[in-house]
């Protein structure tokens, strides 16, 4: 039994959890911040990033000395010139040979220099790019965020519209029954509550989508119970319509990450046009290499010591064990220690300076040249265009921002009359002066003035928005 009364605990405490999950309310800053985190375009442009970094590793290394070890062994089975005598036996001879080799660029034409700033340059390029697109996820957001904002407001209209038609329904069917006012009237009345109904609908269908929206853009699993924090949302009191589109770009031109990519770009062509260039100078490598060899036959078993001088030796033993006294004998076939005893007397060391001068090689370098030159000519290219398009975007943003303030200051005149005049259409509805059709109408056309407010409000909140981000305002101030 208590066991069950544990178990049952552990249900209703994880419901609990469960629905307290499902009773989270994002924020616009939540939003913004979770997206930047776990947008999939920012996660890719952050490995590329990290792929530049990886690239300067390389660029350093070329600064390094190269060092390559090497090592071989043979055999030589059947008839083979015996080394140690000169005569043809049939035997198996091993041969074993280890080096060591080290390259180092002194001068290449200042390709390496080169290499590593266009390396540095390539960084900043994939953190500008970085930036870029954290800014352009912010700004979705806040759009999909203002929208969903916008259809709750939306539907919260249409809810108590349907209630204030609801009211009306009962009304007028309580003076139909009484027989004041035809039953053509309660038809009427009927009809505009379910035009109702259907508003209320598309409004909850648009700000279902709306939620979907965001919560996919926010890369999240959990997207049927996605819900923004409740709030009303204030037309921000800015002065950036104060100033002139001409102030808005200069500063814009100053800071807008796309400007510093495309100068970056052309930064990063002009380094591969001195690179190309690179290979019309002579290169100088410095190397050095150590090597050393041993070799070991089996007709070879042993060696032969001098008597005289225990250090040297005379000749060497044979498979059969008979020695031969052989004049000035090398022992470079022996057993084991003797030929441990060869890599130490065949060493060897190699070093020197290589100079290449290029003189012809096919037109491959003038032509790397000339495709370097077009690539820097198409990145100024780029640049000019960027600024073009951001001063373009910039007077566009100025036009609609103004466009959309005058549109809700007008939103707002005709939402005050409309209300004015419902009122008027109420008090002479209620004393039987206006016909249902006639005050249908006249709420028909203050719940479309209703609505133009709310979006007319959001849409002159985010053009605002994005013409102060154009001057250097952020998008939100964090608490």
């Amino acid at each position: 039994m208590k066991q069950i009364k544990i178990s049952g605990l552990f249900i209703i405490l994880f419901m609990s959890l469960q629905s307290f999950g499902q009773e989270k309310k994002w924020t616009l800053e939540e939003c913004v911040d979770y997206a930047i985190k776990n947008n999939i375009s920012i996660k890719q442009t952050v490995l590329d990033n990290q792929t530049s970094k990886i690239s300067k590793s390389d660029a350093f290394g070329n600064f390094l000395p190269t060092v390559n070890g090497q090592a071989s062994h043979s055999w030589n089975i059947g008839l083979n010139q015996n080394i140690t005598t000169g005569l043809l036996e049939n035997q198996t001879t091993q041969f074993t040979s280890a080096g060591l080799n080290v390259n180092v660029d002194i001068y290449k034409g200042l390709q390496n220099q080169n290499q590593l700033r266009k390396a540095n340059l390539s960084i900043i390029a994939s953190q500008y790019q970085l930036t870029k697109i954290q800014e352009d996820v912010s700004l979705n957001v806040v759009n999909a965020y203002l929208q969903i904002v916008f259809n709750k407001e939306s539907v919260k209209v249409q809810q108590e519209q349907l209630a204030y038609d609801n009211k009306q329904l009962e009304k007028t069917t309580e003076l139909v029954e009484a027989g004041v006012i035809p039953k053509g009237d309660l038809l009427d009345v009927k009809a505009t509550v379910a035009t109702d109904n259907q508003r209320l609908i598309a409004a909850e269908n648009a700000l279902l989508i709306s939620k979907l929206s965001l919560a996919q853009l926010l890369q999240l699993k959990e997207f049927t119970t996605f819900d923004i924090a409740d709030g009303d949302v204030v037309v921000p009191e800015s002065g950036i319509l104060l100033q002139d589109p001409k102030t808005i770009y200069d500063k814009a031109k100053e800071l807008r990450t796309e400007l510093k990519i495309a100068q970056t770009n052309v930064s990063i062509a002009e380094k591969d046009v001195k690179i190309a260039r690179a290979a019309y100078q002579p290169s100088l490598t410095g190397f050095y290499s150590f090597n050393t060899r041993a070799a070991y036959s089996d007709r070879v078993v042993g060696i032969v010591p001098n008597a005289s001088n225990p250090t040297s030796v005379i000749g060497y033993v044979d498979g059969t064990g008979q020695e031969v006294v052989q004049p000035n004998f090398s022992p470079i076939l022996g057993k084991p220690d003797a030929v441990f005893n060869q890599f130490s007397n065949n060493k060897g060391q190699n070093f020197g300076l290589s100079l290449q001068v290029p003189i012809f090689n096919g037109f491959a370098a003038r032509n790397s040249v000339s495709r370097s030159k077009i690539a820097l000519e198409r990145s100024k290219i780029a640049l000019q265009q960027s600024e073009v398009d951001l001063e373009r975007t910039v007077y566009t943003a100025y036009t609609d921002t103004k466009g959309a303030q005058k549109s809700y200051e007008a939103a707002i005149v005709s939402y005050e009359a409309r209300q004015k005049a419902l009122e008027y259409a109420k008090e002479r509805y209620e004393v039987g002066l206006m016909n249902v059709f006639d005050f249908n109408q006249a709420q028909n056309m203050f719940i479309t003035a209703q609505s133009e407010v709310l979006r007319t409000k959001y849409d002159y909140i985010f053009r605002t928005k994005i013409l102060e981000f154009y001057f250097g305002i952020p998008i939100f101030t964090k608490q």
